[in-house]
């Protein structure tokens, strides 16, 4: 190797060496393509928008039930959680005629809803826009999507095929959407033991319903998980449950 040569050669190595490695195309990490954020809009499954009447006039019952239950006058939604819930029904128009219908629930307006309904076939509809809250579940009404599936019983809906397959495709969607942890995605029946309820009014304390319970949303998780991270989606840490005394 001549003398001309060498230095060359040198200064080539001693310039590779000192290259921060975000500069060199060679070092560039092999998973990075797994850090890439996920494509929201791809995960976005069917809906069938049937949306019921929500108003003006309902809006400001929601603003006011909100104020009486949370300390907050509003009626937007900035969703961190999602609540399952199944109708006791047979079909979605069931459901939907009682949410659109805005009656009072245990004595106050407004009447309860949800934001999407989900047939025995897998047709997702939706019926409230997502950053309007819903009345679906005592004291996480504040921070909650709500989903409700056309069913009797937890067995009848994790059960059905198409219908679970259309709820995991929903849930991933959202949770990608909005940002929503994996153990935030809870069951009605669960939600005295999330640390995101509050609720002011004593007596409604310990108020809840039992649909979609602990055993039936381990599985409904850990396939909403495995889809997640299939996807890219972020899935967050274990469910960290609260005791409330109830």
């Amino acid at each position: 190797m001549s003398g001309a040569v060498l230095p060359a050669v040198i200064a080539t190595l001693l310039l590779t060496a000192s290259t921060p490695d975000v500069l060199r195309a060679d070092a560039l990490p092999l998973a990075s393509a797994s850090l890439r954020a996920p494509d929201v809009a791809s995960l976005r499954p069917r809906i069938v928008k049937k949306f019921i009447p929500y108003g003006d006039r309902r809006r400001r019952q929601m603003a006011a039930y909100s104020k009486r239950h949370y300390g907050r006058w509003t009626w937007h939604l900035h969703p961190d959680a999602i609540v399952q819930h199944y109708t006791t029904g047979t079909t979605w128009q069931g459901a939907w005629n009682t949410f659109a219908a805005n009656s009072p629930h245990l004595g106050e307006l407004p009447g309860t809803c949800a934001h999407f309904i989900i047939h025995t076939d897998g047709t997702i509809y939706q019926l409230v826009p997502l950053r309007v809250r819903c009345r679906h579940a005592i004291g996480l009404n504040q921070h909650s999507i709500g989903i409700e599936h056309v069913g009797g019983s937890d067995a009848e809906v994790i059960g059905n095929r198409r219908q679970m397959r259309a709820s995991l495709k929903l849930s991933l969607w959202l949770i990608a959407k909005f940002g929503i942890e994996v153990r935030n995605v809870i069951g009605h029946g669960e939600s005295l033991d999330s640390p995101l309820r509050f609720e002011l009014y004593p007596e409604w304390k310990c108020l809840t319903h039992v649909d979609m319970t602990r055993p039936t949303m381990r599985t409904y998780r850990g396939r909403l998980r495995d889809r997640a991270r299939a996807a890219g989606v972020p899935v967050g840490p274990k469910p960290a449950w609260v005791d409330i005394g109830c």
